[in-house]
């Protein structure tokens, strides 16, 4: 699994949001964005999920071109910004709905998953009442829950307390695997140096560093 990310310009009403951004992202590593608000983050995962096509140069899934060769990526999670659910139905209800799209898993790993995020798969609860903390969990829940090649998570551990920062952490631990891309973005020096094995600063659209931490097994 390889993201190829060449020249990179993102511009939306005459202002530059990225700038000649060039990254390559192999799998079996968690990378990290980090940067203050507004420093692209944000924009370039949306770039590199294809939910915004870039006005110059070419982002490549395993050498196929986003936006020409197709249009998402084939195999891809995401959480970017506030996750997005029915508020009528329970947190089981709105993945099992997600889930019956592509018929990739059932209900045995969706209720699995749920608890792994520490939420009850049998909650009956209705989305709407969800607190913060629970629809972020539930938000990666959906994010990861069929084992996609490609994870993007954007600031995931708003709104979590400390315990909820520590399932998160295990859970992308646990989704680590050579043949898988994780991308997360936070501002949150700490926490991001403790689930990264890479970290890439950005700033105004521009990377502006990029350095390695100790090898996570």
């Amino acid at each position: 699994m390889k993201i190829e990310i060449r020249n990179v310009t993102k511009e939306i009403k005459g202002a530059k949001v990225l700038h000649q951004i060039n990254l390559e992202f192999t799998g079996g590593k968690i990378y990290g964005l980090r940067g203050k608000n507004g420093s692209g983050k944000t924009m370039l995962l949306r770039a590199v999920s294809g939910l915004i096509q870039v006005s110059e140069g070419e982002i490549r899934v395993n050498g196929k071109v986003l936006g020409k060769d197709m249009a998402f990526p084939e195999s891809i999670g995401i959480l970017i910004e506030h996750p997005s659910f029915i508020d009528s139905f329970s947190g089981y209800r709105n993945l099992k709905a997600l889930a019956d799209v592509t018929r990739r898993i059932g209900e045995e790993e969706i209720r699995s998953w749920i608890t792994k995020v520490g939420l009850d798969p049998y909650d009956k609860k209705k989305y709407k009442k969800y607190s913060l903390g629970m629809k972020q969990r539930l938000g990666i829940a959906a994010a990861v829950m069929e084992k996609p090649d490609i994870i993007l998570l954007d600031e995931p551990i708003n709104a979590l307390d400390e315990s909820g920062v520590e399932v998160i952490r295990q859970v992308m631990l646990e989704m680590k695997d050579p043949e898988r891309i994780i991308i997360i973005a936070c501002h949150d020096k700490e926490e991001l140096e403790l689930l990264s094995d890479e970290i890439i600063e950005l700033s105004e659209g521009r990377v502006t560093g990029r350095y390695c931490l100790e090898k996570r097994v």
